[in-house]
Order: C-alpha cells, then structure tokens, then sequence
C-alpha cells in the first residue's frame, strides 16, 4: 500500500453508530481494491459521555483528533441534553478550533429518489453550496442585558473578516473549476438590507472572479435563491455563501434531493484535518431499530475520500450508492427502505465487490 491514512471515528448519539458502522464497511470494501489503506480510532464523545461525565469535548481529545487524516462523525443529540449544549460544545467548537472554514455540502438528486419539486429530476437538481463554517453570526460575539426582564436586549454580531471572506470565495472558484461542469459560482447574500457585511462579500467576490475568467460569476439574495432552488434549481452549479445563509439553504437543498437520508457534508480545512458527516442528526427514536438509512453516511464517508484525494475509490462509492437507491431500496426514508440499515450498508459493499 502507497498510502495509509487515519481516520479518527465519532460514532457520537442516537443512530450515529448505527450509521457510521455502514460507512466503515463501505470504505473497508473501496479500500481493499484500492491503493491506500484505512486505520480507526475510536473517540467516545457525544450526549451519553457528557451526561456520565459531564464533560464534552476534552482538550487531550481535541489533540487527538488534529493528528488524524480525516474526521469521520455519526451524529451529535442527545434528548437528555439541552439544545444548544452538544453543537456549540462539540460541532461548533471542532470546527473553530480546528479551522475547518469551509462546510461543503453536494445537492444532488438521484435515480430512484423523489423530490417534492414538480417536473425535475437528476438533470436538473446537481449543485454544490460552498459556506463559509467559522465567522458570521455563529462566531458567538454578542451578548445580553437585563434577561427577563421587559427591558432585556439581545444583540448577536455578524463577524466578517477580509481573510475568512476571502479564502472561502477562492475555495469556491477553485471548487468550480475542479468540479468542472457548469463552471458557473453564485454568490448568495442579501446585499440590500445587509450592507456592511455583504458590501465585504461582493466586493471581494467580484476582485477574486477575475482571476478566474473561465469561471461564469452571479448575484442573488438569499430570499430569491430559495426561490430558484425550488423552481429553477438547474440554474445553479456551485453557491458560495455565509455562514447563517448556509446553514439555512443546505437544509432546502437536503429536502429537493429527497430528504436527511440522502445529505451529507463536509467541514473542511484544507491545510488541515476535515471532518464528514451525514446531516441528518442522531435520530434518538429511531436508535437500535436498524431502520435509519446509512446513505447520507456512505456518502460522507465518499466525500471524505474525494477530499483525501482519493478521487477513483469515491467514484466507485457514489456509482454504488447510485445503483442501490435506483435498483433497490424502495424508499429512503426511515423504516420504508425494504432494508435493515445494515443490510442497506451491505447492498452498497457487494455490488463494489462485484463491479470494481
């Protein structure tokens, strides 16, 4: 083997395990035809840990997991906890701490899954949203008077710098360049009502573009996006956007390429270690039932050897998964696939087996 890499594995709450066992077998299988090879380390961080420890993401474990090649993550939420404890103390803290800028997140409709979007199918709904993952309103400034009272105020500051700006638009041109298809970047902001911010934004985005003249470049607010995502969703190739907008618009891009079952994502750091996960969150309901489905997490776990450059391996994980939601599963959601969660995770190993 020509290379090796260590993946650091978050099974994390809920179904998360259940899932991430999927994208194991999955990857284990690519592996073994491939020209690299795969070890694990278990990290038990999550709700069930917090709750018998009350800790949530230790500083030794930080370090651990900044020596890894990649992140590999189940699912943060537990019912137990507060909302808000687990993502600001995990997900938000490893993304900022481990300066993972870029939240990159593929919306692409399959053969075999429905979209609740009339007359549109896998031609028309391929697209990629580039979000820029550690300023904005969720870099945390801000704060609050008076609490409880009828004279409380509330302030959360939107934070942009020049660099974080910056390097998330080049990432975006550089993504539509490699991507290769339309060769055409969006930006998404609201430059009408927000303009300190996205004067910021555009004028950075339009400084870059021209060092990408083989690039087609665009404009459009948030609102009108959502609009063409629903209507014209074939109007856009790669999106690149803040933070709060990302958030906001990869959850309706989740919904027209046929549901949480289906997304996944990736937090990005390109100089250092990136962390996957399907996006669908810890299902605690469905925990132990092998119901859920696993693809949103094969698919990060494809994503997350495209991003480790091995790009042949993830086009045989995607031409796989392509294959079992087209041939086999009857449904994606929860419960209606036909299939065990394990047994949906075994279709997608097999027919790598077979065809590679």
């Amino acid at each position: 083997m020509s290379k090796k890499f260590n993946i650091a594995v978050v099974p994390g709450d809920g179904t998360g395990p259940e899932v991430v066992a999927e994208g194991i077998k999955v990857l284990d299988t690519v592996a073994k035809k491939s020209d690299f090879s795969l070890s694990y380390s278990d990290f038990n961080i999550g709700g069930d840990h917090y709750l018998e420890t009350g800790e949530i993401l230790d500083e030794k474990v930080i370090d651990s997991l900044e020596k890894a090649d990649a992140i590999f993550l189940g699912a943060i939420g537990h019912p137990d906890v507060k909302p808000g404890i687990l993502e600001k103390g995990i997900l938000l803290n490893l993304r900022f701490t481990l300066d993972q800028y870029i939240n990159l997140r593929p919306v692409k409709l399959y053969d075999g899954v429905d979209t609740p979007l009339k007359d549109k199918g896998p031609d028309d709904i391929d697209f990629v949203v580039v979000r820029e993952n550690t300023e904005g309103l969720y870099a945390g400034a801000g704060g609050a008077l008076k609490r409880g009272t009828p004279d409380e105020v509330a302030v959360q500051e939107s934070i942009n710098t020049r660099k974080g700006v910056e390097r998330c638009i080049r990432f975006a041109f550089e993504y539509c360049r490699k991507r290769n298809k339309r060769k055409k970047l969006t930006l998404c902001g609201k430059t009408n009502v927000l303009t300190f911010a996205f004067d910021l934004w555009q004028r950075t985005f339009n400084e870059v573009a021209k060092e990408y003249p083989d690039i087609e470049t665009d404009y459009a607010h948030v609102d009108a996006t959502c609009m063409w995502m629903v209507k014209n969703p074939e109007w856009f190739d790669v999106i690149v956007t803040d933070n709060m907008f990302g958030d906001i618009i990869t959850d309706l891009g989740a919904m027209i390429q046929g549901g949480m079952g289906i997304a996944a994502g990736g937090n990005i750091n390109p100089e250092g270690v990136s962390m996957f996960e399907p996006i669908g969150g810890s299902a605690p309901k469905y925990t132990g039932k092998q119901v859920i489905n696993p693809i949103a997490s094969i698919m990060a776990a494809q994503l997350m050897l495209e991003t480790l450059g091995e790009d042949q391996a993830a086009s045989w994980i995607e031409q796989s998964v392509i294959k079992v939601l087209r041939d086999d599963i009857k449904d994606v959601s929860a419960g209606k696939m036909g299939f065990t969660t394990s047994e949906v995770g075994d279709l997608v190993a097999e027919y790598i087996e077979k065809k590679f």
